[in-house]
């Protein structure tokens, strides 16, 4: 069986995710609600952003892409040398975990090489267009149909409004 993959990002109204490898905004909210949708499942993500996050995450597996053969790996983290080998992986880490999602947690390259193969986008779309570097790609309507959108309760120390919005991949067929 294949375990379907799941895009989680945050991003501005310009589409804006990263500057300088650093998120672009301070939103705990957002974090913990990453932290909730990630938990015990393998996450995929670039060397750029695992160097941003700057530690293994606990409860979960991170599956770097990076074509640096010298990536030291550690318990709970492991490298892949492209999407492909890190999407074949990661489906052997989420059956060892007995996790039902794959997470892609970025960054803006892997975003735009692996989201064509995603199942769904878990979105946190923020009231903010800050300057950027790293972008997310456009939300092709054809390709992905709004399921939900929730209004963030503010939480302590977010620096900006934001919504939670998951979209599901259209089938071919699918003409809503």
């Amino acid at each position: 069986m294949i375990t379907p993959l799941v895009v989680v990002a945050a991003l501005g109204r310009n589409g804006a995710i990263g500057r300088a490898g650093r998120l672009p905004w301070s939103l705990p909210g957002d974090l913990a609600r990453f932290r909730a949708i990630t938990m015990g499942k393998p996450l995929i993500m670039g060397r750029a952003t695992h160097e941003a996050i700057g530690r293994v995450l606990p409860g979960r597996e991170t599956i770097v892409v990076t074509h640096a053969a010298d990536f030291a790996e550690a318990p709970g983290l492991l490298r892949a040398a492209g999407p492909e080998a890190a999407l074949a992986l990661a489906q052997d880490r989420a059956a060892a975990m007995g996790a039902r999602e794959i997470i892609l947690a970025g960054g803006a390259m892997l975003f735009s090489a692996l989201m064509p193969r995603a199942a769904r986008l878990r979105l946190t779309l923020v009231d903010l267009a800050p300057e950027a570097d790293a972008f997310f790609p456009p939300i092709d309507p054809a390709s992905w149909r709004e399921e939900a959108r929730v209004e963030a309760s503010s939480c302590q120390g977010d620096e900006a409004r934001y919504a939670f919005v998951d979209y599901v991949a259209r089938r071919r067929d699918d003409s809503a």
